[in-house]
């Protein structure tokens, strides 16, 4: 499974504009990481988007591809440039201008998880952070962008949808109450990464499934969306953030007893989302 950079589930028959991915959910953890760092194997998944793929996993049923990824996060960071190398972590490194992720640890080869803790002992070489990128990084993007480039060949439009999930404490305190606590948020980089109407298709359709939605805030999408994101282009990115506590126990890393439901309410998201455009190709076709 280590030299496998993803995993494409096709659908029976491609009748959606929409791709959805799912790049932190990866959870192969190669014995050579496991041997280097310097946490236990649950604080490694810490910043894992655990479960994600499965949870979005119908939507292969609704004429859209998922393309999901292998390696996990700790080891290789699919949302973000191949060049935002942290000199504190990869020697060679060349720190060009002040970037914040970078900064922070969160670069393409991470050097923290969640909570800012370490994950190795000492620093990576150049060769072996170019490795990852070379077998992971870029031939996942490589099928994006061919994935991207089939809708919008096929049905004039292309919609990717970036699925992740945040801590719960990461929306624990916005709004002033349970009921104004979103349960998803929605980063289209404020309008730059897709139109307006797509997003409001994408938030009703959350909406008409129970669920409470904020847009950009606390995310508001990263190098997926700001790097495929072309509206003017007809190629829309929307970054798709779940609540964790809805779905899974964060501490133990398992589902919880809601897994079941929430994936079928996901379910009826999904077939909403993948029916975006098919008004549009409708009326063409009469």
């Amino acid at each position: 499974m280590q030299n496998i950079p993803y995993v494409l589930d096709m659908p029976t028959s491609r009748t959606s504009c929409v791709v959805f991915s799912s790049p932190h959910s990866g959870r192969n953890y190669p014995q050579a990481l496991l041997k280097r760092t310097v946490l236990n194997e649950s604080m490694i998944r810490s910043s894992e988007d655990a479960f994600v793929d499965q949870l979005f996993s119908a939507a292969t049923l609704f004429g859209a591809p998922m393309i999901s990824a292998v390696m996990p996060r700790a080891y290789l960071d699919l949302n973000r440039n191949a060049d935002e190398l942290d000199p504190a972590l990869i020697q060679g490194a060349r720190r060009s201008g002040h970037n914040p992720r970078v900064a922070s640890g969160l670069g393409v080869i991470p050097r923290v998880v969640a909570n800012g803790r370490a994950i190795y002992r000492g620093k990576l070489t150049m060769d072996e952070a170019r490795l990852r990128i070379d077998t992971c990084w870029r031939p996942y993007h490589a099928r994006v962008k061919s994935l991207l480039k089939e809708s919008h060949d096929a049905f004039g439009q292309a919609i990717l949808v970036d699925c992740h999930s945040m801590p719960h404490e990461a929306v624990a305190m916005v709004g002033s109450s349970k009921t104004s606590r979103p349960d998803v948020v929605l980063g289209d980089r404020f309008g730059a990464s897709a139109s307006a109407e797509v997003v409001d298709r994408i938030e009703a359709a959350c909406v008409a499934a129970g669920l409470n939605v904020a847009r950009n805030a606390p995310f508001a999408g990263a190098y997926v969306t700001q790097t495929y994101g072309r509206p003017a282009r007809h190629q829309h990115a929307v970054q798709i953030e779940v609540d964790r506590a809805l779905y899974m126990d964060e501490v133990k890393i398992e589902p919880n007893e809601n897994f079941a439901a929430f994936q079928e309410t996901l379910r009826d998201i999904i077939r909403d989302i993948a029916s975006i455009g098919n008004e549009s190709l409708r009326l063409a076709a009469e």
